[in-house]
């Protein structure tokens, strides 16, 4: 009888102990199946991530490779839209040097808007380019008539405004003054910045 009983007791501790190692098994199982569904729903939710980054990606706006590209790029309906001050900064480059490539023209734009910002000049476009004995192109303060619809001024109004905005970087930048190559170096009391085609540049 106590052999039976003993017996009896190790049948029950190995039933016991069958039913937890299925269970943990099957937790296991369980555990197992919920992973790897987890990592089945990984590769769509990078897709939806990744299609949504790259939609959310706006093209930054290209940078003009050139100046000839800026002054492209400036449209001709600004000469409507454009104040007396900035006519008067566009037509000094155009009596000065409307024959000059881009680059010059810019540098004599830029000495312009140098001049009104550096407290040695009067404080307006048309005050430096009208004041007394500053440019030979003026006569009884005034300029001389403009063909508004040439390409010639159209550049100069461009430049103007690109001169006036910084928008790019003059050779001759911080400039004050120029003349004509010419005359030689005149100013030995001035520094010498850069000579651009036919004008020499000093601050």
């Amino acid at each position: 009888m106590a052999l039976f009983l003993k017996r009896a007791s190790l049948a029950s501790v190995a039933a016991g102990f069958l039913v937890l190692l299925y269970s943990a098994a099957g937790s296991g199982a369980a555990a197992q199946e919920k992973a790897l569904s987890s990592v089945q729903l990984q590769p769509s939710l990078s897709v939806f991530n990744e299609q949504n980054s790259s939609d959310a990606l706006i093209p930054a706006p290209q940078a003009p490779a050139s100046l000839a590209d800026l002054v492209a790029a400036e449209p001709e309906a600004a000469a409507s839209e454009t104040s007396e001050d900035i006519n008067c900064l566009a037509g000094a480059i155009y009596f000065e040097a409307g024959n000059e490539p881009l680059d010059g023209q810019l540098a004599v734009g830029r000495v312009i808007v140098n001049r009104t910002r550096s407290g040695r000049f009067p404080t307006s476009y048309c005050g430096v380019v009208y004041q007394p004995s500053q440019f030979s192109f003026v006569h009884g303060h005034h300029m001389p008539a403009i063909k508004t619809e040439s390409r010639k001024w159209q550049n100069a109004l461009a430049i103007a405004h690109i001169a006036h905005d910084n928008r790019w970087k003059s050779s001759a930048e911080g400039a004050l003054f120029f003349h004509a190559a010419r005359l030689g170096s005149r100013w030995q009391d001035k520094v010498r910045v850069a000579q651009i085609e036919n004008h020499i540049f000093y601050r």
